[in-house]
Formats: structure tokens, C-alpha cells, sequence
């Protein structure tokens, strides 16, 4: 699928560059270059746009500031964004605001491209899928979430429990010692998974059911670790629990 782009940056050479490259790729369509956030923010409520290409430091408005404001209505819809700049401190920042990618300057034609086929991948995998007219497809039996510049796959399978850590979330995995990370809110993870594969058991904690290997009135074991269930959910928990040994 094409994706329409804007390139956004203050110095004409690097926009003159990353204009060039967007022409050259057959799957983007150059539909617009502005030397200021503020000039592109006024375009962006007019015309739909795929992607974006925003340099960082921009006088009246920075490229972190207009992707703050930015209402991109959720994170599978409107335009992406890929940072370009010369500064490899704002990449943390970058990664808050749900960049796609950050391309650090002078960067080359391969490693635009690198990032490009990501975007182009996400824009295929946020597409709504199938008619309205065609029977129902099975329901997908795993999830992506955004881990630093990437979208990763996880299988429902392979969830343990889920950890939320203020706007970050803590995904620990059957196949890993290590937790994944991803910028998302525990209420937009629940929504996300199955209700009878899952359930919230404290604000802080999701766990998975299958993956219990023993429960009390305040805790679930879990491997080796025990998870609490907090007061907002024990009759909830509960009632789950009656119809296990009922």
C-alpha cells in the first residue's frame, strides 16, 4: 500500500534530502514539505496523511511538541511519525511521544528505507481486514505492542502476567527471563486481550488464567510468584473462582 508523507525540518538540506528519498520510494507519496511544525500543524487538519518525517529542533514549535499535539485518535490510526535529527538525546522522548522510528542525521537511503518498510508494515497491519459481506475470521490468538522502535508479536500463550508501571506496561513472557516493556496504559492492554483468557486482578497486575498454578482469597501463584488481588477485585475474582469448583 502507498503512504502520503509530509517532510517537516527547518534546515533546507536535510529537507531537500529526505524529500528526495521519499520520491524515490515507490510505495510513498510526497504531498508536502514545510520548513516549521507550525506550517505542517495547519496542513495536518485539512488533508490525511500516513507519515510524517519530523525533524526535533524547530524554532516556534519543536518536532517533539507537535507530536504531543498531535490527536492521532488512538494508536492504530492517523498519521505515523519518523524523527529526523542530528541529536541522539531526545531519544527517549521520541520513543514517549509513539515514534515509529528516529533516524539519527546525515543517515542514508538504506537506513530510511529500513524505517520506511516498518511504517509500511504497521499502515498493512492497522488496515481493517476482509468485508462486511465475508464470514467472520477466527479470532487472532496474539496481540502487538510497541517495544522501543518495534512491533513485536506475542502469543497469548506465552503471557504469564502483565505488570502496568504508570504509562508503561511490563509483559512477562513463558519464554523469556526478561519482561518486555511497551509504552501503553493497562486499560488499553485489557481491551486488548481475551476475557476468558485473562483477567485484572489489581490495578497494577492482568494475569493470565491458564497460567495459575494455585490461588488464595489475596494472592494468585504464578511460577514463583505470588500476585496480589487487591479489594477492587476480590468479589470479581471470587465469583471466577466458585465456578471453577462448582
Amino acid at each position: 500500500m502507498n503512504l502520503k508523507c509530509i517532510a517537516v525540518d527547518d534546515e533546507p538540506h536535510a529537507l531537500n534530502m529526505v524529500c528526495t528519498y521519499i520520491e524515490q520510494t515507490p510505495f510513498l507519496e510526497l504531498t508536502g514539505r514545510f520548513s516549521s511544525a507550525v506550517e505542517a500543524l495547519k496542513i495536518l487538519h485539512e488533508q490525511t496523511v500516513d507519515l510524517i518525517f519530523l525533524d526535533i529542533q524547530m524554532p516556534d514549535l519543536s518536532g517533539i511538541e507537535l507530536a504531543r499535539v498531535l490527536d492521532r485518535g488512538g494508536r492504530m490510526k492517523g498519521p505515523r511519525i519518523i524523527f529526523t535529527t542530528a541529536y541522539d538525546q531526545f531519544a527517549l522522548e521520541g520513543y514517549k511521544v509513539d515514534a515509529l522510528d528516529y533516524l539519527l542525521k546525515p543517515f542514508s537511503y538504506e537506513e530510511f528505507l529500513r524505517a520506511v518498510s516498518k511504517a509500511q508494515a504497521y499502515a498493512e497491519f492497522a488496515q481493517p481486514k476482509g468485508n462486511p459481506g465475508r464470514s467472520a475470521e477466527p479470532e487472532a490468538d496474539y496481540l502487538f505492542l510497541k517495544v522501543e522502535y518495534q512491533l513485536v508479536k506475542i502469543n497469548f500463550n506465552d503471557i504469564l502476567y502483565i505488570q502496568g508501571l504508570k504509562d508503561y506496561v511490563k509483559v512477562y513472557l513463558y519464554s523469556s527471563n526478561k519482561p518486555l516493556l511497551s509504552l501503553i496504559s493497562m486499560k488499553a492492554l485489557e481491551d486488548k486481550l481475551p476475557a476468558n483468557r485473562f483477567r485484572r486482578i489489581h490495578r497494577s497486575y492482568i494475569i493470565s488464567l491458564e497460567k495459575i498454578n494455585a490461588v488464595t482469597k489475596s494472592s494468585v501463584q504464578i511460577g514463583k510468584e505470588s500476585i496480589p488481588v487487591s479489594n477492587q477485585y476480590k468479589e470479581d475474582f471470587a465469583k471466577l473462582i466458585e465456578r471453577w469448583i462448582s
